[in-house]
């Protein structure tokens, strides 16, 4: 792999041996002695925060991105390094034990049990390529969703009273005096004391009361879809060329 193929991956799509996603393409990390990339960072997590090491031995590039060698298991699991300016001599030794590669000797050659190897460079801090070039890299925000436990929500059956009216039609008897004329010629009247009773009836209410079902209560849920604005700090590498611009000032020209 030539390090101008490398560099146009930082920044796209990483994946493992058998074409999983991983993660994004971070820093390349360039050895000390051969100048050349051997490792790269490959941001993991919700939002790119983890920077996982992975060796560029057996990776390629393709439409799609850089394809590494190592399976995702693999590099999900491989030794938390602070992906800084330069990767030291420990930090190295520890990866390429953790990939079960041989480690490099000073002088380039591999001794899978012995320390000593060269360090590893950042290759964007490292200054030019052999052919001139320079890699210049930005951070880009990704953003994503996760759903969490917002809240909890219970049904719960109370008893609480009311008074209710009823309207109920009741009747009751009366006494009422009722006078008819004797016909004439009828006889057998006498004069004496008499006294009769009459039995007098009436309605009232009767409550009585029994339970019965009236409905049917549940909770459903369903899902609102809204928009929320995330803002976040980026940063980005600018070059400067040093000497003559195209009007022959010789001011420094930023791109």
């Amino acid at each position: 792999m030539t390090m101008q193929g490398i560099e146009n991956v930082v920044g796209e799509t990483a994946y493992d041996a058998s074409g999983d996603k991983v993660g994004s393409v971070g820093n390349l990390y360039a050895s000390d002695t051969t100048g050349k990339p051997e490792w790269v960072t490959v941001n993991t997590g919700l939002f790119g925060t983890k920077h996982t090491f992975v060796p560029l031995d057996g990776a390629h590039v393709e439409k799609d991105g850089l394809h590494l060698a190592p399976m995702k298991s693999k590099i999900k699991d491989a030794p938390r390094i602070d992906a800084g300016g330069h990767l030291s001599e420990r930090e190295a030794t520890e990866l390429y034990r953790y990939y079960g590669m041989g480690v490099p000797k000073a002088d380039g050659r591999a001794n899978a049990g012995m320390a000593g190897q060269p360090g590893m460079q950042n290759a964007k801090m490292d200054g030019t390529a052999a052919d001139g070039s320079m890699v210049r890299s930005e951070e880009r925000l990704h953003a994503g969703t996760e759903t969490v436990e917002s809240g909890r929500v219970g049904l719960r059956k109370v008893v609480v009273t009311e008074e209710q009216q009823v309207t109920v039609p009741v009747s009751h008897e009366e006494v009422r005096v009722v006078r008819e004329p004797i016909a004439e010629g009828e006889t057998g009247g006498r004069i004496g004391e008499d006294q009769r009773e009459v039995v007098l009836h009436e309605e009232r209410p009767v409550v009585a009361k029994e339970t019965v079902a009236v409905e049917r209560v549940g909770l459903e849920t369903e899902t609102v879809r809204g928009e929320e604005q995330i803002t976040e700090t980026v940063r980005k590498e600018q070059v400067e060329v040093d000497g003559l611009d195209d009007d022959g000032t010789g001011k420094h020209k930023k791109h």
